[in-house]
């Protein structure tokens, strides 16, 4: 075979790693890489980092696990490939299969012929539509020219109140890194219900604005910004949303990003409704000699069969590989994903895979939610912690539909959500969970791991053995609406349940379970019972001698009174639910 010639546009993610595994497969190929940035194959997802201080330099980003940078010489060097910086792609002449780009230092214009095109175009951050967005205090956080902008501002003692217009994963990662390192004043703001909205379901959201609120940061959700404008009382700007004004020395916007196909849209290559470029399987595009991956594209999502934009860098450098392996002759193939998620904010981890409930029920399945709070390795180690799970399932057929989970042992989390996602990704259902093998030993999990305990919960509820109302219902009708006819059995020993007895009275009653068979006449028959204990067991076992005595009017309130605590449904020391 000829020699080749591959051009790649793009270098941040997708394209040195397409680049460096056809180097390897065929090093008889010429590669160049094309990029309209000076900065090249950088670690996007660090720049959170980096701007709280975690990561001290900015080079670290763009260096390898082996400390070199990832400079133009560093890849024609040490992998064989041309790099072209600053140095942006204009056009693409299909017929003529040439790319016609721009020198941004001089302007002059350059012709670059190929054999195979890969198209790493990326992703464009979402602007919103309000007065203001240009102020000089606004940033956005889409690459490392961004990040050394805020950290500037930072170190010079220039921010002492931030507004961050976004909760989702960038948004929260930012809210951490201005609160905790820097010690700025920070605000929240979010348009949706609940912060990482499509990630989580909104009990366990809750808990992660909750946590959020205890480190420093004031969270405002189901706000809508309006305009930013010139501040006053020293303040650089002011947020103006639909309910407040939020005073602020630096604005940081994180609104998502749509996928960047618009080189691909005027070469007349096919693109979905949302512009991103689609491709089969192999990642080839309408051309079969262009290629395109990462965050210009969507991925087919195997829980619904459907495409969605999922901009992860993982998924970047696995498909890099595999446009690689296909242009150097070989066959590989991207079936698509499960959305594998997972963040740190302050002390907690948040991950998830598949679809929340909401998602899942908008997607026309049957789709119940269980929930466990438990230790996440041996009770009885010294290092063990809370872990919360919340499973989402298709009633009808009882396939896995997804998985969201909490816990401040963040390793431990991804841990379980990866053993999860693997089972999305092939049609698990809930006995494949309830006997998932998990290694165990005491420092790392339990004889009965909490996915397992997982999976049997599902299946009580499934089968109607287990009664459940989420935490969300208990606070409608227990604390926001305080119906008459609802009171809590609450089921735990008589010490822990004597703070809540206190300050419910008698809407709130205490018999343990241990004593519950001896107690059930003191058990009202009139009334609509949630039934609670620290997690959930103890109740359920509660829920099940109270069926058999006849007591039909009983729920058991998944996750217990840690949930209630975790969410900020209950607190006691004000008396009051949130």
């Amino acid at each position: 075979m000829a020699t080749q010639r591959v051009v790649i546009v793009g270098a941040v993610a997708l394209g040195p790693k397409a680049a460096c595994r056809i180097k390897r497969l065929r090093p008889d190929f010429d590669v160049v890489m094309v990029d309209q940035d000076q900065y090249i194959s950088y670690g996007g997802c660090g720049i959170p980092y980096y701007v709280s201080g975690d990561v001290s330099d900015l080079s670290a980003l763009m260096s390898t696990s082996f400390h070199m940078l990832r400079t133009p010489e560093f890849f024609e060097k040490a992998k064989g490939v041309r790099v072209m910086t600053r140095t942006r792609a204009e056009a693409v002449d299909r017929e003529r299969k040439t790319v016609r780009v721009r020198h941004l230092e001089t302007q002059t214009e350059q012709e670059l012929p190929y054999d195979y095109l890969v198209l790493a175009t990326g992703s464009v951050p979402n602007v919103i539509p309000v007065p203001g967005m240009d102020h000089p205090a606004v940033e956005r956080v889409s690459n490392l020219h961004d990040a050394a902008a805020i950290k500037d501002k930072l170190s010079n003692g220039a921010v002492g109140r931030a507004v961050i217009i976004g909760a989702g994963a960038i948004g929260c990662e930012m809210a951490e890194a201005m609160a905790d390192m820097w010690g700025v004043e920070t605000s929240l703001v979010e348009i949706a219900p609940h912060v990482l909205p499509g990630v989580l379901d909104p009990v366990l959201a809750r808990m992660v604005a909750a946590h959020l609120r205890e480190r420093g940061v004031a969270v405002y959700t189901e706000e809508i910004v309006r305009e930013i404008r010139s501040g006053g009382n020293g303040a650089s700007v002011t947020v103006c949303t639909d309910k407040r004004d939020l005073e602020a020395d630096l604005v940081i916007t994180a609104v998502g990003v749509r996928p960047n196909g618009r080189l691909a849209q005027q070469a007349g290559l096919l693109v979905s409704p949302r512009g991103a470029i689609v491709v089969n399987r192999r990642l080839q595009t309408s051309d079969p000699w262009i290629y395109a991956g990462g965050d210009c594209i969507e991925v087919t999502h195997l829980i619904t069969g459907k495409p969605f934009h999922f901009p992860q860098g993982s998924l970047a450098n696995r498909q890099g590989r595999i446009i690689g392996t296909n242009i150097a002759g070989g066959h590989a193939t991207f079936e698509g994903s499960v959305g594998s998620f997972a963040v740190k904010i302050f002390d907690v981890a948040v991950a998830a895979a598949g679809l929340t409930r909401k998602a899942a029920s908008a997607e026309g399945f049957d789709a119940v939610q269980a929930l466990v709070i438990q230790a996440d390795r041996a009770h009885f180690y010294p290092t063990q912690d809370l872990m919360t799970l919340a499973l989402v399932v298709d009633r009808k057929t009882r396939r896995l539909l997804g998985i969201q989970g909490v816990s401040r042992n963040g390793d431990a989390l991804v841990g379980r959500i990866n053993a999860v996602a693997a089972l999305l990704a092939r049609r698990g259902t809930l006995e494949d969970l309830s006997n998932l093998e998990v290694a165990y030993t005491p420092p790392f999990a339990a004889a009965m791991d909490i996915v397992n305990a997982l999976g049997n919960t599902a299946e009580n509820i499934l089968d109607g053995h287990n009664v459940t109302a989420d935490p969300d219902d208990f606070e409608q009708c227990f604390l926001l609406e305080a119906q008459e006819d609802a009171l809590c059995l609450d089921v735990r020993g008589p010490r822990n349940a004597a703070p809540f007895v206190k300050a419910y009275g008698d809407r709130w009653i205490n018999v343990p379970q241990e004593t519950l068979a001896q107690s059930l006449e003191a058990i009202p028959k009139d009334k609509r019972l949630f039934v609670v204990c620290n997690s959930g067991v103890r109740s359920y076992e509660a829920l099940l001698q109270l069926r058999a005595a006849g007591v039909k009017n009983a729920v058991n309130v998944q996750g217990g009174v840690a949930a209630l605590k975790k969410a900020g449904i209950i607190r006691l020391d004000k008396e009051e639910a949130t």
